[in-house]
C-alpha cells in the first residue's frame, strides 16, 4: 500500500474539522489495484486501470477548492485542502463519490495532496 496524505494549509483549512477532514482522515491509498480517496466522511473508490489522465494543477482560488467541491459544469470533484497545487485525476468510466445514489457519478477527481508528482507517478505504474 501507498498512501498520500493531504496537504493542510492552516489557518485556511481550520474550518475543514467541523466536517471531521483532517490529516487523519484524510488520504489517498493506492492499494490492491485501486485508488481510494478518503476525505473525511466521503471517499471515492476507483479501479487504478480506470485513471486514464493525470494532471498536477494549481494554484486555485480559495473560495473555489477548499473543502469538498462540485463543478455543475463537468461533474468534476474536488477534495481541497490548500489553494497552491494538486492533482486532477480523469476517468474513463465515471464513479459515484458524494452523492446517497449512485447513479451521480463523477469523470474527474482534484486531490491537494502533498506530493501531486509522486501520486501521478504511481498511479501511471498501476
Amino acid at each position: 500500500m501507498q498512501r498520500f496524505e493531504f496537504d493542510f494549509d492552516y489557518p485556511l483549512a481550520a474550518p475543514l474539522v467541523v466536517a471531521g477532514i483532517t490529516p487523519r482522515t484524510a488520504h489517498v491509498d493506492l492499494v490492491d489495484g485501486e485508488v481510494r480517496a478518503r476525505f473525511g466522511p466521503w471517499v471515492l473508490r476507483t479501479p487504478i486501470d480506470n485513471v486514464v489522465e493525470t494532471d498536477i494543477t494549481g494554484p486555485y482560488r480559495w473560495w473555489r477548492v477548499l473543502g469538498v467541491r462540485l463543478s455543475m459544469a463537468d461533474r468534476g470533484l474536488t477534495f481541497g485542502t490548500n489553494a497552491r497545487k494538486g492533482l486532477c485525476l480523469g476517468f474513463a468510466e465515471a464513479v459515484p463519490a458524494i452523492a446517497p445514489v449512485k447513479s451521480f457519478r463523477h469523470r474527474a477527481l482534484t486531490l491537494t495532496v502533498a506530493d501531486p508528482q509522486g501520486l501521478s507517478i504511481a498511479i501511471r505504474r498501476g
